[in-house]
């Protein structure tokens, strides 16, 4: 019966309210009308739906999320038609979640969503199904009635009770509700079929669905025949590698693991002994399961043999011209150094032949060794490798593991070659005298075949097992002595020596290099920082104390680093500084060296000597006191090694026979004891070098007579009193000028080593040289 209001003007029809449902969205599951179904619960707005909707004994909708993987949808994210179900039974679980089953009643579509929170809540519309033609259903019954059962000859293992649900009674909205269930569809093509409006419909996807599982099914029993036939019943092994082979013949898949090897070998233009052995490898590796652990070590091996550069290799562009100019710019001095490289690069024009050629570059740290190497390759136009070979005692490390090991790898040259990418790269074998040995294997023995130009052509890596040619590879070593390095090896190698850098070098490089990267590398603009070339000589001399510029490099980027911390703070936009010599104290505190005028005192009994050691030239002061009361004996201290310690008692000896000369009394020798000490006694000390040293503060103690503190002196003494010639003159030299003494003594026999001292050191050392001494003492003692 209509209902009607009086406003005062007359009648007006009431529009009753429309109902409104609860609504659940529901991931990966479509619910059809006449379907019982269980599903649990655990989302906040399913809960509060369910909850509500439960109390009230209202029916639920149910309706399929478009995408399962939403974890909160809105809207948007739902189909519009669902079913309506009747809420059976209400399950609650541990963890806030509910198990619920519903029976679909029938098909709504959604009119209106009402609410989003706390729950779905929505207006709905019918949506009815439209009558379907009987004979059609008819015919479509009969042959989904036959596909039922030729899928069910096809597949054995489906549930008995699976075919009796699948069973086509008058029914035909039960069996479309069971259906899609059963032949697991996923959500949306169920969804498609309840949008369905006749049942006709419905059943033409069912069939065409059971049709596509019987293809499968038939393409799947056709494959197990035809595997069957062609192998041993008993090898089960065997008959499930030519499943797999069937499986993809049946797919139209051709892809051959060993087809394709074998054609990437013949493409890189591999050597046939290393065809070959890919063959062999492959022939074994086709009698194994492919997931077994012999197959993948055999698989690793044979991406290494393609992954090497058997043939690739750059093309050498040398051009002398530009491979000087590239040396310059890279590296200031080293004038032989350059000239050396030169050389190789035009012999290897000329002769297209590397055989001979191992350089290898000593010098203390901090001189350009490895940078040089570097400008190498960038002259040569080739790849860079680098490997550093500090503490590696592995011969493995050299040659590789053989593949009898788990986690066997080739050894650091093949990896190296490896990462080039050509067979001729310029390969930095950096720190080599570094390298030691123990009960693994002694790898500088290793070393002599991959160094040696008439056997490297033939290298054999004991993973690989095959000779590899290193032959067009330009091995350059680096080394800060050659003391540890083994004879062999060494004279394998052509030695260039790198001395440490003078005053005026040091100062060129800053002013060239370690400045503008310094710069650069601590955020300020290119030319804001000025350091003009006196502030910069008081850094090199007060503040450094090596062969090298590592320590020099330090040392500028603490004062960019002070002007950056002053650009931030005052926000410079344009910063421009220029560093004055009184700037210093600031930037880099006091001096770490004591000014050359008040280092260098006449004193008795104290002179200067000159040492070489692995990491350049340095200063060496002895020290000697008479003990009185004694009975003659010699105490040496500050770590002499055994050669020096002759030397001390050589120069006691060679002072004592000429104590009538020197107006020496000879009871002083007999009644007083004497100490010889050699400062900074952490530091081991050896070597006859220091012969002359000795004898001058053996004289000086026992006459009293001073001697110059602005000399230096080296050189090995006879017991007869003759100066012989000592090693390591450059460095010594430059240690000297570094001191600030102003007087340098050597032997004679070094005459010939002079030319190798820089001019620099000439200009600013008298350099005097003695055969004996008393000529040392003419020069040494004051007079």
């Amino acid at each position: 019966m209509e209902e009607f209001n009086f406003n005062g003007g007359g009648l007006e029809r009431i529009t009753p309210a429309r109902p409104t449902y609860k609504m659940i969205a529901l991931r990966g599951l479509v619910v059809f009308p006449t379907q019982s179904v269980h599903f649990e619960v655990g989302r906040d707005k399913s809960l509060t739906a369910i909850e509500k909707a439960n109390a009230l004994g209202e029916n639920i909708f149910l309706v399929a999320q478009k995408n399962a993987s939403k974890q909160n949808p809105t809207s948007e994210d739902v189909y519009r038609v669902g079913v309506l179900a009747r809420i059976q039974q209400v399950i609650k679980l541990p963890n806030d979640t509910m198990r619920v089953l519903v029976t679909g009643l029938e098909k709504r579509v959604i009119r209106e969503f009402i609410a989003e929170t706390p729950c779905f809540e929505v207006e709905l519309d019918t949506y009815p199904d439209e009558p379907s033609d009987e004979t059609q259903v008819r015919i479509m019954k009969d042959l989904v009635n036959q596909k039922i059962k030729e899928f069910a000859s096809l597949d054995p293992k489906l549930p008995k009770e699976k075919l009796s649900a699948l069973a086509v009674g008058n029914d035909v909205k039960r069996f479309i509700a069971n259906a899609t269930t059963i032949l697991e569809q996923d959500s949306a093509e169920r969804q498609r079929i309840l949008e369905l409006r006749t049942e006709h419909e419905q059943l033409e996807v069912i069939y065409a669905h059971l049709v596509s599982l019987c293809e499968i099914l038939t393409a799947e029993k056709r494959i197990a025949e035809r595997v069957k036939q062609s192998i041993d019943k008993n090898q089960k092994e065997y008959y499930l590698r030519e499943q797999i082979k069937a499986i993809h013949a049946e797919l139209g898949d051709d892809e051959d693991e060993a087809a394709k090897i074998k054609e990437e070998a013949q493409k890189r233009n591999l050597p046939d002994y290393a065809i070959q052995k890919i063959e062999k490898e492959l022939n074994r590796m086709s009698k194994m399961a492919s997931n077994s652990p012999e197959a993948g070590v055999i698989r690793t091996y044979l991406e290494w043999m393609l992954d090497l550069p058997w043939n690739e290799r750059t093309e050498d562009e040398i051009d002398l011209k530009t491979a000087e100019k590239v040396l310059d710019e890279d590296h200031y001095g080293l004038e032989k150094v350059k000239e050396r490289i030169i050389e190789y690069l035009a012999v290897h024009t000329l002769s297209n032949n590397l055989k001979g050629a191992v350089l290898c570059f000593v010098g203390p740290p901090g001189v350009g060794k490895t940078s040089i190497v570097s400008s190498i390759a960038r002259a040569a136009n080739r790849k860079l490798v680098q490997m550093s070979l500090g503490g590696v005692r592995d011969e493995a490390e050299i040659r590789g593991h053989r593949r009898t090991y788990i986690g066997a790898m080739p050894g650091r040259i093949l990896s190296g070659m490896k990462t080039a990418g050509v067979n001729n790269p310029v390969f930095l074998l950096d720190e080599i005298d570094k390298m030691s040995s123990d009960f693994r294997g002694d790898p500088a023995s290793a070393m002599l075949e991959v160094l040696d130009p008439n056997q490297n052509d033939q290298f054999k890596d004991h993973y690989l097992e095959l000779p590899y040619d290193l032959s067009k590879t330009m091995f350059v070593c680096t080394a800060n002595t050659l003391d540890t390095i083994p004879t062999p090896l060494l004279d394998r190698m052509e030695v260039i020596q790198l001395s440490g850098y003078t005053y005026e070098e040091k100062l060129q490089i800053a002013k060239r290099y370690l400045l503008p990267k310094q710069i650069l590398a601590n955020g300020m603009k290119e030319g804001s920082v000025v350091i003009p070339d006196d502030v910069m000589m008081q850094i090199i001399v007060n503040y450094t104390r090596e062969s090298g510029v590592r320590n020099l490099e330090r040392e500028i980027a603490s004062v960019i680093r002070k002007l950056a911390v002053k650009t931030v703070k005052k926000s410079l936009k344009k910063p421009s500084f220029k560093v004055k010599a009184e700037d210093l104290i600031e930037y880099l505190g006091a001096p770490k060296f004591k000014d050359e005028e008040t280092n260098r005192t006449d004193s008795v009994g104290r002179v200067t000597g000159l040492a070489w050691t692995r990491v350049g030239g340095t200063t060496l002061n002895i020290e000697m006191a008479l003990i009185s009361g004694g009975k003659g004996e010699i105490t040496l201290t500050g770590n002499m090694g055994d050669v020096m310690k002759e030397s001390a008692r050589t120069a006691l000896s060679l002072v004592r026979s000429r104590a009538e000369k020197y107006g020496i009394e000879s009871t002083k020798f007999t009644t007083n004891d004497i100490h010889i000490h050699i400062p900074e006694g952490a530091t081991p000390k050896d070597g006859p070098s220091a012969g002359i040293t000795l004898s001058t503060a053996i004289y000086s103690t026992f006459t009293g007579k001073k001697v110059r503190g602005d000399v230096a002196m080296t050189g090995e003494i006879t017991l007869l009193g003759n100066v012989l010639a000592i090693g390591g003159l450059k460095e010594k030299s430059l240690a000297a000028l570094r001191s600030g003494v102003k007087t340098l003594i050597i032997p004679k026999e070094n005459e010939k080593d002079v030319k190798d001292i820089p001019e620099e050191v000439k200009r600013g050392l008298e350099i005097v040289l003695v055969s004996d001494l008393d000529e040392v003492l003419d020069v040494a003692i004051v007079k």
